[in-house]
């Protein structure tokens, strides 16, 4: 998965980079919160220490396939 960068003209979607898709491809775009990183040293550092375990599971093997993790999110409200 690719992440673009994009912003909004006349509420419209705009990349700001050229892209290489097919004609037709479906994208899904999910929102970037800037005001949700404001977060304090101690959860940036839990997060710092979730982050180094994932990446352990991950070196291990232990991972979970993309599509499972997006379908999970879209459930959330």
């Amino acid at each position: 998965m690719n992440a673009l960068k994009a912003h909004v003209v006349n509420g419209r979607i705009v990349v700001d980079e050229p892209v290489d898709l097919p004609e037709g491809a479906e994208l899904r775009l999910y929102l970037y919160d800037a005001a949700a990183e404001s977060i304090t040293a101690e959860e940036r550092a839990a997060l710092d220490r979730a982050l180094e375990r994932s990446l352990v599971q991950a070196d291990a093997g232990e991972l979970i396939e993309a599509d499972a993790v997006l379908a999970e999110l879209e459930q959330r409200p």
